[in-house]
């Protein structure tokens, strides 16, 4: 079968040397990222190495990476051999059966994958060596895979052995909220699951009412502390229903781009924008070029790539990627002149810097005059258009002397602003 997309959580080296390209192209993808003003955090597994006895019922272990290392079971020539990883012993197969247990979670095999010991000096060594490299390429921080699966303490070792301080998020998938969180707070951001399934419910149900005020999700669920929390509508995990959840994805279309920029409107967490390739069997892997197994290119000779069947780039979205702008220059603005109909339609203030309204309803227009917070004038729609010399290449929300604006929203759109968008 098709190389499956978790092939890439299952390392047998740290060699940089992938499907996706060779080291002297991912340091020159870092070098002109940089240089455009975007900075490349790369998604580190420092939990675990491949399968434990390369055994799948689907797909054979060759004991050859894609970069041509040899490896087999426990044993990573020059990397890490049987001592260096964790036997727990606690279950027939030392695999992970309660996870509900900090000690097997921890020190037993999370489906069978190696589990590295990560409270050796030697294994943090080797980690936080690999993690260097890549600072030494440019990386500007980290996603750490599994971090739930790792002692926090051997966590904060590894990063105390870096030579810079970055940006770091760790997966910590929690079954009891925040108590599995809380200790890995110092080391960096959490993930924050309870958010998406929550504003997926929300906007499934057509009641994003829900997402504010009393009886609102904030006071149901509790949530991680806004400073801790990394948050997202989607992630590759759960947009394939791992775990059990019914959560928006790109497949949602008009629904999903309206979850996302709520999730980028409304002030909590540091959220991270999910973009995604299709796929029709959860365990497929990225597109390739025709005829190999190379990652296709998403800018290619002949254009973008995009939303043609392969890769869906869901940043790109008009109603998503100019949330972005709108997210950084409403930052510490709280929500103000919250308005909803009870139902599927909100529309809030961040402070006097920017407004949003979403009209979730599938059937009736969204019309009113509401309150914007916003200083009177005209401003451009940055959902249909963008400012430029001379106006709005979209549509424009006029502000009254009083702050108010009359709203016409079609249904499944929305309509949002902010003070970078004032045309006059």
């Amino acid at each position: 079968p098709p190389r499956p997309w978790w092939e890439r959580y299952q390392p047998v080296s740290y060699r940089l040397e992938t499907r996706s390209g060779d080291r002297a192209a991912f340091a020159d993808m870092v070098r002109r990222c940089r240089d455009a003003g975007v900075d490349i955090y790369v998604d580190a597994v420092l939990n675990h190495m491949a399968d434990a006895d390369l055994e799948h019922p689907e797909h054979v272990f060759t004991g050859i990476g894609t970069a041509g290392t040899r490896f087999g079971s426990y044993d990573y020539p020059g990397l890490y051999g049987y001592e260096q990883f964790h036997h727990c012993g606690l279950t027939e197969n030392d695999d992970i059966w309660d996870f509900n247990d900090p000690v097997q979670v921890r020190t037993c095999e999370l489906v069978d994958l190696a589990d590295l010991a990560t409270e050796r000096d030697d294994v943090r060594d080797r980690l936080a060596a690999y993690l260097n490299d890549l600072i030494g390429l440019g990386v500007a921080g980290f996603r750490i895979d599994a971090a739930r699966h790792m002692a926090p303490e051997d966590i904060r070792a590894i990063l105390e052995r870096l030579d810079e301080t970055v940006f770091v998020y760790q997966e910590v998938i929690d079954p009891d909220p925040p108590a599995w969180s809380e200790p890995y707070y110092p080391m960096g951001w959490v993930t924050e699951f309870q958010f998406s399934r929550a504003v997926s419910a929300a906007f499934f149900d057509g009641v994003p009412a829900r997402l504010h005020g009393p009886g609102s999700i904030w006071e149901t669920t509790p949530f991680l502390p806004s400073g801790e929390a990394l948050v997202f509508v989607d992630n590759h995990d759960n947009q394939r229903s791992h775990g059990g959840d019914h959560i928006v994805t790109h497949r949602d279309g008009a629904l999903y781009d309206l979850a996302v920029a709520f999730m980028l409107a409304y002030p909590y967490g540091t959220a991270r924008v999910m973009s995604s390739y299709a796929f029709d069997d959860t365990a497929q892997g990225p597109p390739t070029e025709p005829g190999t197994d190379a990652i296709a290119r998403v800018h290619a000779a002949d254009g973008l790539r995009c939303g043609q069947g392969a890769w869906v780039c869901e940043h790109r979205r008009q109603t998503i990627a100019p949330m972005v702008r709108f997210r950084s220059v409403t930052a510490g603005a709280p929500v103000a002149h919250w308005w909803t109909d009870g139902a599927g339609q909100i529309a809030f203030a961040r402070g006097d810097r920017g407004f949003i309204a979403i009209n979730r309803d599938s059937t009736r227009t969204l019309a009113q005059r509401l309150q914007t917070g916003l200083a009177p004038g005209v401003y451009c729609n940055i959902l249909d258009g963008a400012w430029q010399e001379g106006g709005c290449s979209g549509s424009t929300l006029t502000v009254d002397a009083d702050g108010t604006a009359a709203l016409t929203v079609a249904p499944m759109r929305a309509v949002a602003t902010h003070t970078a968008a004032r045309a006059e």
